[in-house]
């Protein structure tokens, strides 16, 4: 495929908000996790929550779209001068020339959860609740399409885990079709009780950190992040920028609702595709960011997988450690990881696991390190055999 640039960027998660805070928790390998403090009765889990949303105060022009997912997916776009480039972005373009593809697995969800615990004698949303676009999956991108004053298609995808992977495919197509431009892809989820019950009636949450691919692994720690790109055609002179999609891959095994395929063959097709896309062998990669959520089934199947496609000398690691496994935005937060990895050479540990599974190759680093990263490999492996991979590199 023709690379498209990644103009700007940001995320924002447990460790802080946009990338300096993010870039400083993987060089220290400062997990961000906490003792669950989420609702009226919480789990006995860990969590990664960010800290100030329940602070944010929408301006009036944005406040009947108030909701917990919103409000973070807010603080996101204020951070590393997001808002700005898109700005750029729309007077050269247009606002009709700019898409916003966005992925959730929740969107809204927690406030239709507050609102249900308010009904009123004749078993209605209080009055302030009776806001029918905020209680839909395309909330967060309603929002963010009025926040950022554009007007080209906007499409939400909700594919579990993968959803903000899969949202730099989906603008990868708009723009090579000609219809549009550019494209701010990204995410937000946010934690609620549908996520943490929900994820715990699995009997998939772990009662302490998560310890990605450890032999001793109990499973997840859920968290909350938004995060966003905008990627448009490749510039030339002052309006290049280094940083370029140059891969993606996709595919669908439907094995099992929320277990994956045992011999990965979904994930693998994904990382095929999204190679082949980029033009490059496994050998090129120069870290990985793996999907490695601390469940049992997700470490075994992309462990192995991870261990006969790459040489030993491939970094990979999971950040799952630092911020939880962000849901719908886990795609997009862990491809700006992979950004930062290009752009500043590091390439980040897996906090909180001592000791690898027997199972897994010397590919799996415990510690983070320093190098040039040419290439690098995001995974994104959902529930429903949902699988996305994604190449970024450096510009030519």
């Amino acid at each position: 495929m023709s690379p498209l640039q990644i103009s700007a960027y940001t995320a924002t998660c447990a460790v802080g908000v946009g990338k300096e805070a993010l870039a400083d928790a993987l060089a220290q390998s400062r997990s961000g996790l906490r003792a669950n403090d989420f609702g009226d009765a919480p789990l006995p889990t860990w969590i990664g929550r960010v800290e100030g949303v329940e602070d944010v105060r929408l301006p009036e022009p944005l406040a009947q779209w108030d909701c917990r997912n919103n409000r973070l997916a807010w603080m996101g776009l204020q951070a590393d001068g997001f808002v700005e480039a898109v700005a750029a972005a729309r007077e050269k373009y247009g606002a009709s020339r700019i898409a916003l593809v966005l992925g959730t697995s929740t969107a809204s969800i927690g406030e239709t959860e507050l609102a249900y615990t308010r009904l009123d004698a004749q078993g209605m949303f209080p009055p302030e609740q009776r806001r029918a676009a905020v209680h839909t999956p395309h909330s967060l991108a309603m929002f963010a399409q009025q926040l950022l004053g554009i007007s080209g298609p906007s499409e939400t995808i909700s594919t579990a885990c993968s959803s903000s992977a899969k949202v730099f495919a989906s603008a990868e197509r708009l723009i090579r079709l000609g219809l549009a431009d550019a494209a701010v892809v990204g995410g937000a989820d946010t934690l609620c009780g549908s996520v943490l019950f929900g994820f715990n009636s699995l009997e998939l949450v772990s009662s302490e950190p998560c310890r990605p691919f450890d032999a001793a692994r109990k499973g997840i720690s859920l968290g909350e992040a938004a995060g966003f790109a905008l990627v448009e055609r490749v510039q030339t002179g002052t309006d290049a920028a280094p940083l370029h999609l140059l891969g993606y891959g996709e595919a669908s095994d439907a094995h099992h609702m929320s277990t994956p395929h045992p011999e990965g063959l979904g994930a693998e097709r994904a990382l095929d595709e999204a190679l082949a896309r980029a033009g490059l062998a496994p050998e090129a990669i120069d870290y990985i960011n793996m999907h490695g959520t601390a469940s049992q089934k997700n470490d075994e199947v992309e462990g192995a997988l991870v261990a006969r496609r790459f040489p030993a000398r491939t970094h990979a690691s999971s950040t799952k450690g630092f911020m939880g496994h962000t849901l719908g935005a886990a795609g997009i937060v862990e491809a700006v990881i992979s950004l930062l990895a290009i752009e500043r050479g590091l390439m980040p540990g897996t906090v909180n696991t001592h000791t690898l599974d027997e199972g897994f190759g010397p590919q799996i680093r415990l510690e983070p390190a320093r190098g040039e990263v040419r290439y690098a490999l995001s995974n994104s492996f959902g529930f429903g055999g949902n699988n996305c991979s994604l190449v970024f590199g450096k510009a030519a």
